[in-house]
């Protein structure tokens, strides 16, 4: 790598980090009220679905506790992530307008559009390992491969690019509160969480399968029971490639002024 490559890779993870330097400070002032918000979620998610309504060995071989575990940890992806980004960019924006000051700056689109997932991205990756360190007490076959790692980082990053692309979309809090009932809420329980997308209907599976949280779940899963299931690298590609896409239109939202 030539010296100007160096320098400019470097002045553009410093500009990512200066982005993401005040959520961070937030998150830090925060700590305690975040844990307890980002757990409580998946601690109930996993009474109620993992113990209220089901029991037994699933399919694959393993506990419906130990099957459900990984698609909690993939839910908590999305709820972690994407709540934390969408909801600061929102009142950064819509209230206190500290967000127009800050594309003043000499910064790049793309060091605020991963500089602003940063708080979304360690706050899901928070959520996942606490999930994680309980499944380790509930259901010892789960295992923490750096599969599972390589696909949670990855969800949370994607989930995170989306909250900040619908807070860059909304014009209201009222609108992010629709785009929250129509996208967010059918995900968190239709998207393979708590029972096997294969299980339904090819053209619910069609559908389900167009969602990134579906393939969230099985490279989570998979990579969490690997020697119950073969890891969907297919699912891995979509995820990343969805990654992408929300990248590039909030770049473009940035470049175009359209917020």
């Amino acid at each position: 790598m030539s010296e100007t490559a160096y320098k400019r890779n470097t002045g553009f993870f410093h500009q990512v980090y200066h982005v993401a330097w005040s959520d961070l400070m937030f998150l830090k002032h925060n700590f305690i009220n975040t844990i307890i918000m980002t757990i409580m979620g998946p601690i109930l998610y996993l009474i109620a679905f993992g113990y209220g309504l089901r029991s037994g060995e699933t399919d694959i071989g393993v506990s419906y506790v130990a099957f459900v575990i990984p698609g909690i940890m993939a839910l908590t992806s999305l709820s972690g992530s994407f709540a934390s980004t969408s909801t600061r960019i929102n009142v950064q924006r819509l209230y206190y307008k500290s967000f127009d000051e800050m594309m003043m700056c000499p910064l790049s689109n793309g060091a605020i559009v991963l500089g602003k997932s940063m708080l979304g991205l360690v706050r899901g990756l928070m959520g996942c390992f606490l999930m994680y360190a309980i499944g380790l007490v509930l259901a010892p076959e789960l295992e923490l491969t750096p599969l599972a790692v390589i696909s949670i980082v990855l969800s949370c990053m994607v989930f995170s690019m989306l909250g900040m692309l619908a807070a860059l979309i909304a014009k209201s809090h009222q609108s992010m509160a629709t785009f929250n009932s129509l996208i967010i809420l059918p995900m968190t329980f239709l998207c393979g969480t708590f029972f096997s997308v294969s299980d339904l209907d090819p053209i619910f599976q069609g559908i389900l399968y167009c969602l990134p949280l579906t393939h969230s779940s099985l490279c989570v899963r998979a990579a969490c029971l690997p020697g119950y299931l073969d890891f969907p690298w297919i699912s891995l590609l979509v995820l990343f490639l969805f990654g992408v896409a929300v990248f590039m239109l909030s770049y473009h939202m940035l470049k175009v002024r359209k917020i």
